[in-house]
């Protein structure tokens, strides 16, 4: 068993870090959605969080394809903000399709274009880890939620018990260039009151239910 625990360092150029993923996912955009269809357990890792959404009004920051806000948008007043231009377009034309209504944008975690404490539910799932810049993307998240709102975010961290495959797992996001965060501290910073799960990956893949303090 392995307990070699070493966090990410934030990149120094950060804009070059976020154009870099967002190429990436360009370039792998058309499979997103096949790929989630065939691995079942990714699926279930980021739908873990729809029985933990509370309405009416619920942001999905960086939804990618749209695989998991298409599950639930027509249930509430639904936003949804990515900054791959690609999966905006992609998510406009399913929804359109559907005839679901749902405000869809391109923009920034770290400058999101919504009023403060606008959301009762923001949604995030295996997306933190792409951020160049963790303490401005949490405070703008925190920003625009609701006093007693619900930040309920899917992301990897190593397993609680520290398990060779779990820590192999998680070794292996760190290689492959995300930043990987320890989130208990960063919930306490801005003032969140969470629970976490781990709900896969060998215990490499956490879900944190977290709620922003009213008096916070």
């Amino acid at each position: 068993m392995s307990t070699n625990v070493v966090y990410s360092n934030e990149p120094k150029n950060k804009q070059k870090f976020t154009e870099e993923f967002n190429k990436f996912y360009t370039g792998f955009a058309s499979t997103y959605d096949i790929v989630t269809k065939i691995f079942t357990f990714w699926r279930r890792w980021i739908n873990s969080a729809i029985p933990h959404i509370k309405g009416p009004r619920v942001l999905e920051v960086s939804f990618g394809t749209g695989y998991l806000l298409k599950q639930y948008a027509a249930q509430y007043d639904t936003y949804g903000i990515d900054y791959n231009e690609k999966f905006v377009t992609l998510l406009k034309e399913q929804l359109n399709k559907q005839g679901v209504l749902a405000d869809i944008r391109q923009g920034d975690v770290q400058a999101l274009p919504y009023e403060d404490e606008y959301f009762d539910s923001i949604v995030n799932t295996m997306a933190f880890s792409a951020y160049p810049d963790g303490i401005k993307a949490m405070s703008e998240m925190r920003r625009v939620l609701k006093p007693g709102g619900k930040l309920i975010l899917v992301d990897i961290e190593y397993p609680r018990n520290r398990n060779w495959l779990g820590m192999k797992a998680t070794k292996t996001w760190i290689a492959m260039g995300d930043i990987i965060r320890e989130m208990q501290p960063m919930f306490e910073r801005f003032g969140f009151e969470y629970t976490e799960e781990e709900i896969g990956g060998f215990g490499s893949v956490h879900l944190y239910v977290a709620e922003k303090l009213k008096n916070s």
